[in-house]
């Protein structure tokens, strides 16, 4: 229990990082500073440490696996503007909203990170367009703020972080298609 405490805790702390070196690049310090936050609270941060993976996989995974749901996560995406179920409300006129810039930049950073963290060293700059490629319709998720997200990971993986992590360049593919149709 003591390993999978600070083994958890070291993972949130990596990922933390590589998210707020990211965000910084993109612009937005704030947004990288203060990223998940919420992950060191009781509710997320305990389920963590029992369902921690060795830091090969998220322990929200291997909860909804073995219990089919994660209190982590319920309270995880509630307080996580960068997470497309943050926007989602089943009761409004407008289901899936277009999700402002500044956090959709965010989520580009987030997932990056994300499979930094658990590939490691397998890590390639196409890799976070492989896993949306995989994962994107099992998220409901305004289809503006898709394209934008399947747009700049195509160009991730071209490019690289050094052309396409940057405010400008990220409000031009943003706006293309979020004002698209207007």
């Amino acid at each position: 229990m003591i390993k999978n405490f600070f083994g958890h805790l070291h993972t949130i702390n990596k990922h933390r990082f590589k998210v707020f070196i990211l965000c910084c690049k993109c612009g937005f310090i704030w947004r990288g500073l203060t990223h998940d936050l919420s992950k060191y609270s009781p509710t997320e941060f305990f389920e963590g440490v029992k369902y921690y993976a060795g830091g090969k996989r998220s322990p929200i995974i291997m909860c909804k696996n073995d219990i089919g749901y994660s209190k982590a996560w319920l309270h995880h995406k509630g307080r996580n503007k960068h997470h497309s179920e943050y926007w989602l409300d089943l009761a409004a006129k407008t289901k899936a909203p277009i999700i402002p810039f500044n956090y959709s930049v965010e989520m580009v950073c987030d997932r990056i990170a994300a499979c930094k963290t658990y590939q490691k060293k397998n890590y390639k700059d196409i890799s976070p367009y492989y896993y949306w490629n995989e994962h994107r319709d099992d998220e409901i998720m305004n289809r503006k703020n898709q394209k934008f997200i399947t747009e700049v990971f195509e160009l991730l993986s071209v490019h690289g972080e050094k052309v396409v992590l940057n405010k400008k360049y990220l409000k031009k593919i943003y706006d293309k298609h979020i004002k698209k149709g207007k």
